[in-house]
């Protein structure tokens, strides 16, 4: 059996899909990534001393302002209330591991908002540390959880 993708048309045009007549629910989503970076860049965000100020606050304002405007960066994303974007970010040993868990209640579910958040903490810390560290790397951006009540 065949399955049709649902944002296409049975033309195989792209469509966002009609999620009108599905309930209201409570619906959380958890994404990770890293940034790779070499030691000297980790002693630097461990230390608070990165040139161009606090990485780990900026990149976490990043990552909550992607999740509400995911919508708008990706095409058949519905706009949601988003009700909470958690992002926790900390140095391991040769990189920053994050994480953004997203909650709303409403028709679709947030996975995309938290894997935009996750992203965008990532892009953010490479901008920042990019003149220190040209050996940097984002990683394992994933979907780790998705679930609704």
């Amino acid at each position: 059996m065949k399955r049709r993708l649902s944002h296409l048309t049975a033309k195989g045009e792209a469509q966002m899909v009609n999620v009108a007549r599905k309930p209201d629910q409570a619906r959380r989503a958890i994404a990770e990534g890293a940034v790779r970076c070499g030691a000297a860049t980790l002693k630097l965000l461990r230390d608070g001393k990165v040139p161009k100020g606090d990485v780990f606050a900026v990149a976490r304002i990043a990552a909550i302002q992607a999740a509400k405007r995911t919508s708008e960066l990706i095409p058949l994303c519905h706009p949601l209330p988003i009700h909470v974007v958690e992002v926790d970010l900390k140095i391991a040993h040769d990189a920053v591991q994050i994480r953004a868990t997203v909650e709303t209640i409403g028709k679709t579910g947030v996975e995309m908002e938290a894997l935009t958040a996750v992203a965008a903490a990532a892009l953010t810390i490479y901008d920042m540390c990019k003149a220190v560290d040209k050996q940097m790397t984002i990683e394992s951006v994933r979907l780790l959880e998705k679930s609704k009540k």
